[in-house]
């Protein structure tokens, strides 16, 4: 019996432009992209906008205090580029800080023990090295072709207006209140009153103060992106985190790095996979798609979703007992978007500060919310993923490129921590294998297998395929609401010939934008 509540049919429409064209979980920071886009800039330059524009759009999911990764496709190369800029704990970290409580974690772990004082979810002991300007700045530089000032322009803008209040931003804040009021920064800038904000009309919406933010991203524009790392803003950030005690230093802002690696690539029926390599989720994603026929049929049905489902448990299974343990629970805070320019470029990239609201801590010099990536790590000593100074952790973000003979065919990638894969695997599956349109491959209703033990399928589907992925693991029917997340959130552009598309999670307040 499904616990259902809703009763509607949702769809969106897919957006065509033979420009270019910004897809993100933000439709205003989709703006911001698509505005760069019209000002002249490539896919890259797009990406990088869109990001900094999250950082006051959509904060309780992505921004410059936070850490992710990206695949970037240059078309006049005909080559897919990996982008690190993921976590790493700080070099004074000690694993004894982090003593287990002997009992479970709060919910949001991914079932890691409990650790006293919640020190690796929330608070300042809870951040981990940001990478995210260092990754911005590193694409930039490589690939992008408009001024560093005018990428940064509109989430200036944006910031000294400040966060518009509406219903999901309603629903983010009340989601985390008991948190951010932990920190007097974050209570004053999200809960003015003390309570989340709300609104009752979208004509003239209230809009948060987010205090010295607007300055710190002007400084970012006017200094360069290493200004965070090297700079004014680097030593406002070290002494701000000092002061709250976390045991990052300058040092390790000096040292931190963008990095280009080797992407993680699956041949499929005439299509290459590119993502990420390493502790990303790159590896299982390849893994999971060898486990699964090249001839699935010709139609979409109970073969196809059964072997998903048979794929997926046995990738989780290596995963978690090769690279360390993680539960599927989760409050994640994740953000992706996807852009497409019109000579075929393409950027897919992740953003994360963890948590919702990752530390739930504003640093009072800069007004940065920072993140928890602590929490990536194993509080338990002696395992593969446990904490360390210096170490990287194990996380989940698969930003996809496809490309046939060279060419950028399609961008795609989501939120929703462990869940991501599996939603990219089955559109990528979807696109490749059975030729569904984009359109009809976001509204396709999906089965998430992120345990090796346990299955979700969209009560949508049909008897035989729900039967069919019963077979291989016990299986929960269930719904697919914009809140709580059942399912990830993916996001794809896509290039049809000369015609570029885009699509975002169909239950979400989410947008693609195009030029021209």
């Amino acid at each position: 019996m499904v616990d259902r509540i809703e009763h509607w049919q949702i769809t969106k429409p897919v957006t065509r432009s033979r420009s270019g064209l910004v897809a993100s979980q933000s439709r205003i920071a989709a703006e911001a992209g698509a505005e760069v886009l019209a000002e002249g800039g490539n896919a890259i330059d797009a990406a990088v906008a869109t990001g900094f524009a999250l950082t006051v759009a959509e904060p309780w999911m992505s921004g410059i205090g936070g850490i992710g990764s990206m695949m970037v496709h240059i078309a006049s190369e005909k080559k897919t580029y990996a982008v690190d800029y993921g976590p790493i704990a700080g070099r004074g970290i000690d694993p004894k800080r982090y003593p287990l409580t002997g009992g479970p974690g709060p919910a949001d772990l991914f079932g890691w023990p409990g650790v006293v004082d919640d020190r690796n979810v929330s608070g300042y002991e809870s951040i981990a090295v940001p990478g995210s300007v260092a990754g911005f700045g590193l694409v930039h530089s490589r690939f992008g072709r408009l001024p560093w000032r005018k990428i940064v322009a509109p989430a200036i803008r944006l910031a000294k207006k400040g966060l518009r209040v509406d219903w999901w931003t309603t629903l983010q804040i009340a989601a985390e209140a008991a948190d951010l009021r932990k920190d007097p920064i974050a209570r004053r800038t999200y809960m003015p009153g003390d309570l989340p904000p709300v609104t009752t009309t979208s004509v003239t919406p209230p809009y948060l103060d987010l205090g010295p933010l607007g300055q710190t991203l002007e400084r970012i524009a006017k200094a360069g992106w290493e200004d965070y790392y090297k700079g004014d803003i680097a030593q406002a950030i070290a002494a701000d985190l000092k002061a709250g005690g976390s045991a990052i230093r300058l040092e390790d802002l000096n040292t931190y790095a963008a990095r280009l690696v080797e992407p993680t690539t699956v041949e499929r029926n005439g299509v290459a996979l590119h993502t990420m390599s390493g502790l990303f989720a790159g590896p299982t994603f390849k893994a999971a798609f060898n486990n699964i026929p090249a001839k699935l049929g010709t139609k979409l049905g109970p073969k196809a979703f059964g072997a998903y489902a048979a794929a997926l448990s046995k990738a989780y299974a290596d995963r978690l007992q090769k690279m360390g343990q993680e539960d599927v629970k989760g409050k994640g805070s994740t953000t992706h978007l996807a852009t497409v320019d019109a000579d075929g470029n393409m950027v897919s990239l992740t953003n994360t500060m963890l948590s919702r609201f990752g530390s739930r801590a504003v640093l009072p010099t800069t007004g940065i919310l920072m993140n928890n990536g602590m929490m990536w790590f194993d509080p338990t000593p002696g395992r593969p993923n446990s904490i360390g100074a210096g170490k990287r952790p194990l996380t989940n973000m698969c930003p996809v490129i496809a490309t046939k003979n060279g060419k950028g065919w399609f961008a795609i990638g989501g939120s929703g921590g462990r869940k991501i894969l599996p939603a990219i695997l089955q559109i990528c599956s979807f696109l490749g294998d059975f030729g569904l349109s984009l359109e009809e491959a976001f509204h396709q209703p999906r089965i998430d297998v992120s345990a090796p033990d346990k299955a979700t399928a969209d009560w949508r589907l049909d008897a035989k395929t729900l039967a069919a992925v019963a077979k291989v693991v016990p299986t929960t029917e269930v719904e697919a609401p914009a809140y709580p997340g059942n399912f990830a959130n993916p996001i794809a552009v896509l290039r049809n010939g000369k015609t570029n598309e885009g699509m975002t999670n169909v239950t979400l307040p989410s947008a693609s934008v195009a030029v021209g």
